[in-house]
């Protein structure tokens, strides 16, 4: 019966060794860990111009109104496509009722109908907009930063914070008389992209020609940036 308990207690005391041996792991897995962040910033050129051209008619007759909406989108259109280099993309398009000063009775309807121009050649889509603004109206000119730029310009600014982060490591390194350290963790974040810059057009001096008025473009640029957030532990001598 003793030489029974004997062995439950050694047992049990075999069963809490091992089971404490995790927790000490996890102890040792923070020991001398210090936590850092690095962040680096670059201005980009917003290389992008999004014009949104509209036209917007009334008509009694929702029939009509319609054919005359479409026939000037129509046009538009296929005058956009002849310029290269320029992406076209149809906006919304809706009509809504125009009711009497009661409120009661329909009168007419009106229709607004937008197109949406997008290229890196600002002269190209400039002088295009100058054309088109005959038929249509300015809803926005707008500017940001090309796909392949943001792509080339996040992969510039994540060496670059990386490198920051090892140098800041290093510091820390020092400062605490370590020999080495090693990288726990580390995450890289960019701060997003900016969304479209939005500029009022404006517009040149009209020619005594009456030429089409051409809209001045200034894209400027964007800041952005990449964090370096992490975890180091330091080795000590």
């Amino acid at each position: 019966m003793h030489t029974l308990r004997r062995s439950a207690a050694l047992l049990a005391l075999s069963v809490g060794t091992v089971a404490s041996l995790p927790a000490l792991a996890v102890d040792e897995l923070h020991y001398n860990q210090i936590s850092l962040r690095a962040e680096v910033s670059q201005e980009v050129a917003r290389d992008l111009m999004i014009v949104t051209l509209y036209t917007e008619e009334q008509n009694s007759d929702p029939a009509k109104l319609a054919a005359d909406v479409s026939t000037t989108m129509n046009k538009a259109l296929a005058q956009a496509k002849e310029v290269k280099d320029i992406t076209l993309r149809q906006g919304s398009r809706n009509s809504y009722p125009i009711y009497d000063t009661k409120g009661q009775k329909i009168t007419g309807w009106r229709e607004r109908a937008e197109l949406r121009l997008e290229s890196s050649d600002f002269a190209a889509l400039s002088k295009l907009t100058g054309e088109l603004l005959t038929d249509l109206k300015m809803g926005g000119m707008d500017f940001a930063i090309a796909t392949p730029t943001r792509k080339a310009s996040e992969d510039a600014l994540l060496k670059e914070a990386v490198t920051a982060f090892k140098s800041r490591a290093q510091l820390a390194t020092d400062a605490l008389g370590g020999k080495s350290y090693k990288i726990v963790n580390l995450n890289l974040n960019s701060n997003g992209y900016p969304q479209p810059y939005m500029r009022g057009p404006m517009m040149k001096a009209a020619a005594m020609d009456s030429a089409p008025v051409t809209p001045e473009v200034e894209a400027g640029t964007s800041q952005v940036s990449m964090t370096a957030d992490g975890a180091i532990e330091v080795l000590m001598q």
